[in-house]
């Protein structure tokens, strides 16, 4: 699939702005704070349904205005397509037209794969940021992961009032049997869709990673789940009642599972360098667009904010040779930096809030 057309209005620093993309290759550069990055944004926010930089709504509308319009035009290989999305008091999103109940109802229709600058933290900082990469990935595959990621986030914070409950007051404790019952099954769901994903992930990682690194590194990664099953879940919540309460949090769940992942049999996040860290988590995003290209038969839209950091040339020409037959969309600062690469981009100079 690829993106034909966007359209913003009042969006960030952008006024009013089209853009016509190519199917291949799509370079953004220019200085820094001109609006490079404002456009994955406002694709992400087109596909996921949040944006990936701020949770206030009122930072995405231009400063001198009261609301924002983003259009995108898109095409599959059996249809084409239209997403809407106004934002004032709150976010309105249209597919085709035709006006959605549910954010999460417009994900599936254009499926993308960020690299921010911040993604390197992924492997570096604490694990949520690696349960949301898997929640992203999932979530466009797995229509029914997003509804039992809900559920799933909405009964632990009941349970979790609960406790605060049963801590302060005089209340009848049996009746987290009705929660936790709930939250098992839920949390089964969500426990078995990960385990699938980070399997398919090592399936198509060594590959990829070798390639970028001329297989000179070999990746593994090791899912670290809290508990096997429903009734091994279950099992886990009666044993750490009496921490629950006493914490008045629920200490066992999906909310505690990770990944590692290791190059050459030590650990990435203790000995590895700036540039394998971006290496790796480039290469973690380059196995979720294969996998989502295998499971729906469609290519996802590459999306690249400043990926050429601490880069050297051979990794550049390997990743760039890997993404060549999916549409990409490049943010930098130095078009030169593609220069001597072997691929015949579109270019598009940004400069205060006007593409050209």
């Amino acid at each position: 699939m690829y993106i034909k057309e966007i359209d913003l209005q009042n969006f960030r620093n952008y006024s009013m702005q089209k853009v016509k993309l190519d199917k291949g290759i799509n370079i953004f550069y220019g200085d820094n704070a001109q609006g490079k990055t404002n456009l994955l944004e406002a694709i992400f926010l087109c596909s996921i349904g949040k944006s990936f930089r701020t949770n206030r709504d009122r930072e995405l509308i231009n400063f001198n205005n009261d609301y924002s319009n983003i259009e995108i035009s898109f095409e599959k290989k059996d249809r084409c397509g239209k997403i809407n999305l106004r934002i004032d008091d709150k976010k309105r999103f249209l597919v085709n037209n035709v006006p959605v109940k549910k954010t999460s109802e417009i994900i599936g229709n254009i499926y993308i794969v960020l690299f921010t600058p911040d993604d390197i933290n992924i492997l570096k900082n604490g694990p949520s940021k690696r349960r949301r990469f898997l929640d992203i990935m999932i979530s466009q595959l797995r229509p029914k992961y997003i509804y039992s990621l809900n559920q799933y986030n909405r009964i632990i914070s009941q349970r979790n009032a609960y406790l605060k409950q049963i801590r302060f007051s005089d209340v009848n404790n049996n009746l987290l049997d009705i929660w936790d019952e709930n939250l098992s099954i839920y949390g089964e769901k969500i426990h078995n869709y990960r385990e699938e994903f980070i399997k398919k992930i090592t399936n198509k990682i060594n590959y990829i990673h070798g390639n970028i690194t001329n297989k000179n590194e070999k990746i593994d990664i090791q899912y670290i789940y809290n508990f096997k099953d429903k009734k091994d879940f279950l099992d886990k919540l009666k044993y750490n009642r009496k921490l629950d309460i006493k914490t008045g949090i629920t200490n066992a769940g999906i909310q505690r599972e990770d990944f590692n992942v290791s190059i050459n049999g030590k650990k990435l996040n203790l000995y590895g360098s700036q540039g394998q860290h971006r290496t790796v988590v480039l290469s973690l995003k380059i196995s979720e667009l294969e996998i989502i290209k295998e499971e729906l038969e469609e290519k996802p839209i590459l999306l690249l904010d400043d990926f050429m950091s601490e880069l050297d040339f051979k990794r550049r020409f390997n990743l760039l040779n890997l993404m060549k037959d999916n549409q990409v969309i490049i943010t930098c600062t130095d078009k030169e930096a593609f220069s001597k690469q072997d691929i015949k981009p579109k270019y598009f100079y940004v400069n205060n809030g006007i593409i050209k």
